[in-house]
């Protein structure tokens, strides 16, 4: 499915939604599917930005042709090398011949790595502050490595002060699926796409202040525009590993179902303290889940069984994700299960050390196979600790 919409007069978006994809990356699940976003400038020369995803190729190219109405484009820019924007560069250059394609030096190296494809005096090279002039719109190019890979760059347009903001303010779902909680799948897709770069996308959002933007255009999710206070502020929390959300973020495991009474047990004691509670069932539910969750919240609690001598391996994959993009700054609780040796709750803290200005809540609970009255009365002191 496709959806093709006037931004501006001269400004027309021409991606694809893909409605059969069920995991994004072949990593993050992807319910509502996801949005290939792309966009053409017709002015005296024409520039189209970036391309599409190979599974939605046909289907771009005949939004191009429709958004072109017979011209022919003279700029291909490439925002972002990753194959499900720049999967089509080829097919566009060998359809268009006297196209550009205009990118950043790394940009070009990774094309030529993606594609067996001459790219000699196709590719005009850009950098930070460098400008192209279409007519009436200039586009003027902002440096935003490792936002979130190293090639990236986004461009902005002074006429109709569009942000092309590459995979910055993107989230998963499928624009047919759009609804009004932009934030839910935005916060899911930035903490698991770009959230170990906060400190690269902190230097982007300075650059952003600087620039009157009426229209944030990403390459996956809706074109922001309006009041864009809201979705720069969320950025900024996100991006500075702040908590959004005052609250209890539970990720647990469990074998035969002991450590998860003790998590929902937990939960039901600090909801009537009157705090906020999210769970995650890291057997069940989905984890890209778990880790927005995890950053959303202050606090943190991981209940996991001891299992052949270490912690469950579904635990350990979770704190290893959380590493990986930067989990920092939050207070967490745990609580672990052991028939004869638990050891969880010692080796999930050690993980933990691994990461920035996390602190620990001074109950540890232990339970032995199945909850008795001392590790009851664990629980409630941990709650009333967290609260």
């Amino acid at each position: 499915m496709s959806k093709y919409t006037e931004i501006t007069p001269d400004v027309k978006y021409i991606g694809c939604d893909d409605l059969d994809l069920d995991l994004f990356e072949n990593q993050y699940a992807v319910p509502d599917g996801m949005a290939y976003n792309s966009y053409v400038i017709l002015d005296e020369k024409v520039c189209v930005t970036d391309t599409s995803d190979p599974r939605t190729g046909e289907m771009w190219m005949r939004n191009l042709e429709n958004a072109l109405g017979g011209r022919t484009p003279d700029y291909l820019v490439v925002h972002h090398c990753e194959p499900d924007h720049a999967s089509l560069v080829t097919a566009m250059l060998q359809k268009y011949p006297s196209c550009k394609v205009v990118c950043s030096k790394m940009a070009e190296t990774y094309l030529t790595q993606f594609n067996d494809f001459d790219f000699s005096g196709r590719v005009q090279v850009v950098k930070e502050g460098d400008t192209l002039n279409l007519g009436r719109h200039t586009l003027q190019f902002i440096a935003a490595s490792m936002v979130h890979w190293p090639e990236v760059l986004m461009s902005y347009d002074a006429t109709d002060k569009i942000l092309f903001s590459a995979d910055g303010f993107g989230k998963f779902g499928a624009l047919s699926k759009e609804t009004d909680d932009w934030a839910c799948e935005a916060r899911r897709y930035y903490f698991n796409i770009c959230g170990k770069y906060g400190t690269q996308v902190q230097t982007v959002l300075k650059k952003a202040a600087a620039l009157d933007i009426a229209y944030i255009c990403p390459l996956h999710g809706p074109v922001l525009k309006g009041d864009l206070k809201p979705y720069l502020e969320l950025y900024d929390t996100w991006s500075a590993y702040r908590p959004e959300t005052e609250g209890v973020f539970i990720a647990y495991c469990t074998l035969h179902g002991n450590t998860e009474k003790a998590a929902l047990l937990l939960a039901k004691a600090l909801e009537e303290k009157g705090v906020e509670v999210e769970m995650n069932n890291l057997c069940r539910d989905i984890q890209s889940e778990a880790v927005e969750g995890a950053f959303r919240y202050d606090r943190m609690v991981l209940c996991a069984p001891t299992y052949d001598g270490g912690m469950m391996p579904l635990m350990e994959d979770f704190l290893n994700k959380l590493k990986i993009k930067g989990f920092r700054n939050r207070k967490v609780g745990l609580v672990e299960n052991g028939s004869w040796g638990p050891i969880a709750a010692k080796l999930m803290r050690a993980k933990l050390e691994e990461m920035k200005d996390i602190t620990f809540c001074e109950t540890v609970v232990t339970i032995k196979s199945s909850m008795k009255a001392d590790s009851r009365a664990c629980l409630e002191t941990l709650a009333e600790e967290l609260a």
